[in-house]
């Protein structure tokens, strides 16, 4: 490592008195303790960048057991954990700074599951050989000498945008299979570039993901949407197989082309729209940024044209009901992958809907079509608005904007009823005790049917005063029970 890239690193460490303080402890101890793994990469990133910062989250390895390294804190951390002593980890806060201090490795795993059968290692360089790439073993000594280890080329490996495993790429996939979506994650967060060994162990492996937990893959996927450009991470995680094995509704999009070429590569579409969403997502200053219930349904809007691929005459191919069919899929897709089930019914309702504006047409739909679709979204209006204008990936520049123009269209449409009958809140004239005091009815079933009876009559024609809205209710009441009101 160069002198000078050294001394940024020694200086990256100085800047957090928590570092130099637990350094010191450990040292008065008879301890080693190291800065290791991501806050070592990200620190040296930061400092290229010019803004040399230590991360919040510290990952620290030592030469200590877990119970003395608890010896060391004791009385000058404000906090200590244990949830991860058995691995040899012990957690601790100092004024606000949260670290991790782990005990040398040197692991064996079973390759049956990711649970590795913890051995305590005798150096430094054996624990940074476990570790998943080379980018995150590097370490920087907390002594007073401050000494930067880089046994395996880690800071050259960042420097050219590589990502290589520290030992054979097939062992590390197979101790750790998580290890490949890590993989697709870090060409998203750092833009770094697999090297050929690491994309061959990949593919070759893939299978191997299937050992891995529903929530793991969940918290590795998220992670690579939420970054500012996973389109490359993406077409990795298809390419390599990954893809196949835990989202294969993604991959399914590669549809074959149809000799007319009628319709558009659906899965490069996807990848665009996801691209485009983002970028309306970061223009937005009222959004939140970034947005995961978006990112997952610009990716995944399409997922229901493989299985609704229709040939037509003259070449012809639709998708009739594809948004129905998709939304579906992502329902059980992303309940299998354990999302939280406000984020499934979330995406699932985005994917159903996205296609509703293409009914407008040259704006056609009466104002009570345009409550229908405000009120359908709730408060998905706004990721919907985003949605279906990603979903314009036309090259034909006349269409687009004939398309941009006439969304513009609708959403001043929704802002002028928005202003007039507050569209947010749409609610029946009359609530449940006015329904049950008018009918002469308790609470049960008839009053939910009444209420939804009046929801409806409200997005068809709007605010009605209650003398209105009573009549209606009595003529509903009436039909609903066959009385002749002429009689």
């Amino acid at each position: 490592m160069p002198p000078a890239v050294q001394e940024t690193v020694r200086q990256l460490v100085d800047l957090s008195p928590v570092l130099t303080e637990l350094g010191g402890r450990f040292a008065a101890a008879g301890f080693e303790a190291h800065l290791v793994g991501g806050s070592v990469r990200d620190a040296l990133l930061s400092a290229g960048s010019g803004t040399a910062q230590v991360p919040g989250d510290l990952d620290i390895t030592t030469d200590a057991r877990p119970e003395q390294t608890l010896e060391v804190l004791r009385g000058w951390a404000s906090s200590t954990w244990n949830t991860g002593i058995a691995f040899g980890t012990v957690g601790a806060e100092v004024r606000g700074v949260r670290l991790e201090i782990t005990t040398f490795r040197a692991d064996r795993y079973d390759r049956e599951s990711r649970n590795p059968e913890v051995a305590w290692g005798t150096s430094l360089v054996e624990d940074l050989a476990r570790r998943d790439f080379t980018v995150n073993a590097m370490a920087v000594s907390l002594g007073p000498d401050r000494t930067v280890t880089d046994p395996f080329g880690g800071l050259r490996d960042l420097l050219v945008k590589r990502l290589r495993t520290p030992g054979a790429a097939v062992d590390s996939f197979a101790d750790d299979p998580l290890r490949m979506l890590r993989a697709v994650r870090f060409v998203a967060q750092l833009g770094l570039t697999p090297d050929d060994e690491v994309v061959a162990a990949m593919t070759s492996m893939a299978g191997e993901l299937a050992r891995i937990t529903p929530e793991r893959v969940n918290a590795e996927l998220s992670k690579t949407l939420l970054q500012d450009s996973p389109r490359a991470a993406l077409e990795l995680f298809v390419d390599s197989g990954l893809a196949d094995v835990v989202l294969p509704e993604l991959p399914a999009l590669r549809m074959e082309i149809d000799e007319h070429h009628q319709h558009k590569d659906v899965y490069s579409h996807s990848l665009t729209v996801l691209e485009q969403a983002i970028a309306l997502e970061k223009a937005d200053p009222d959004a939140e940024s970034p947005d995961l219930v978006l990112r997952l349904a610009a990716l995944l809007h399409d997922v229901g044209k493989p299985a609704t691929r229709r040939h037509e005459p003259r070449g012809r191919v639709s998708f009739h009901h594809h948004e129905v069919v998709g939304a579906k899929l992502v329902r059980k897709r992303l309940t299998a992958l354990r999302y939280p089930k406000d984020v499934v019914e979330a995406v699932a309702r985005l994917t159903f809907l996205h296609l509703r504006f293409h009914g407008y047409g040259r704006g056609e739909w009466t104002d009570s079509a345009v409550r229908r679709y405000v009120t359908d979204a709730g408060d998905l209006l706004s990721r919907l608005h985003k949605l279906v204008r990603s979903d314009s990936t036309t090259r034909n520049k006349k269409r687009a904007a004939a398309l941009s123009a006439t969304y513009d269209s609708l959403e001043e449409r929704i802002a002028v009823l928005s202003e007039a009958e507050n569209l947010a809140r749409v609610r029946p004239d009359l609530d449940g005790n006015a329904i049950m005091e008018i009918l002469g009815i308790p609470p049960g079933r008839e009053v939910g049917e009444a209420w939804t009876f009046l929801k409806d009559l409200r997005l068809e024609r709007g605010p009605l005063d209650p003398a209105d809205a009573e009549a209606e209710l009595r003529a509903w009441w009436e039909r609903r029970n066959g009385v002749d009101s002429s009689a």
